[in-house]
């Protein structure tokens, strides 16, 4: 149930997103029938970034944005463990690469326990070489990026990535490197609430992972500190924050949940999302007897806002 939660809210948001940020260059582009389309000579890759603390739902999103941006086809590049490839972290769609942050942890599970230190830690990422990596794909070239294994924790073999018109980074740390942020054109943070987040990775660790839940909530508690000092901090950065929080219409109610899109103005390229009216304030509850969806309902909200001391738009 809750990954079917998951799955609609990124299905929303991010057809929602890619409507509304089309750079020109990819205007009417088509998608092509081979995996991994090359980039074309001259052509400079569209770089989107994406922040979230762990289980946060940032795979199952950069899936639809990648089937969205690049056709009907997105898959781990390779084909992936057990179908001819290798353990991979990185998908690939006709137009889009996604390239997970986590493979540029500077240690493997066994090392952050010598160090003592999270994986949200900022001392525990490879800046320089992200940046080297982000910077030499948006130039068209090639590299040969490490992977970090989610199975059993170590550093695997490298695997070469080449540019795609779209390059997408995801993970923990994506706007924390100022040279990093000047390389990305659009930016975006997944702000779950606590409640949210918690039965997300539960229903992650525990059933795809084999985590026990008094290790979640530890390592939930441990890693606390570092979330507020490392990841919380980027939303500052973002274009687009979609914040994920219990809903406000039925106090007991734990499954349905309240979404609000955050958008900035006046970024290139990207023209927020309205209800209606574009600059309006608007608040609509649909009559019940409209709806298909079960108790309890539905409501709409649209205002003007201030984020961060940047005007922006919020659904």
């Amino acid at each position: 149930k809750l990954s079917m939660t998951i799955g609609a809210i990124a299905v929303a948001t991010a057809s929602a997103f890619t409507t509304s940020f089309m750079p020109t260059n990819l205007r009417g582009v088509s998608s092509q029938s081979s995996l991994q389309m090359a980039l074309a000579e001259g052509e400079t890759p569209i770089v989107i970034g994406l922040a979230a603390d762990s289980g946060c739902g940032k795979s199952t999103f950069m899936r639809r944005v990648t089937s969205t941006f690049g056709g009907e086809q997105c898959g781990p590049l390779g084909g992936g463990f057990g179908n001819g490839g290798w353990e991979t972290n990185t998908l690939v769609s006709d137009m889009a690469t996604v390239i997970c942050l986590d493979d540029y942890h500077l240690n493997d599970r066994e090392g952050r326990k010598v160090s003592g230190l999270t994986a949200l830690n900022t001392a525990e990422q490879k800046f320089d070489l992200m940046y080297e990596h982000v910077k030499a794909l948006k130039d068209g070239q090639s590299v040969m990026k490490p992977i970090y294994n989610h199975v059993n924790g170590t550093l695997d073999t490298l695997e070469e990535i080449t540019p795609t018109p779209v390059i997408i980074i995801e993970g923990l740390h994506p706007f924390v490197d100022e040279r990093v942020r000047e390389l990305i054109d659009f930016s975006l943070y997944l702000d779950i609430s606590p409640e949210v987040k918690l039965n997300w990775k539960i229903q992650r660790d525990m059933e795809e992972r084999g985590h026990s839940l008094e290790s979640i909530m530890a390592s939930i508690e441990a890693r606390k500190p570092d979330f507020d000092a490392y990841i919380e901090p980027q939303k500052e950065f973002a274009d687009y924050v979609i914040e994920v929080l219990p809903t406000d219409l039925d106090p007991e109610d734990k499954s349905t949940l309240k979404v609000r899109a955050i958008q900035k103005k006046g970024v290139a390229d990207f023209t927020p999302t309205y209800l209606m009216d574009e600059g309006s304030e608007i608040e609509w509850t649909p009559s019940a007897d409209k709806l298909s969806s079960p108790a309890p309902g539905l409501k709409l909200k649209y205002s003007q806002e201030q984020y961060f001391g940047n005007d922006v738009a919020v659904v």
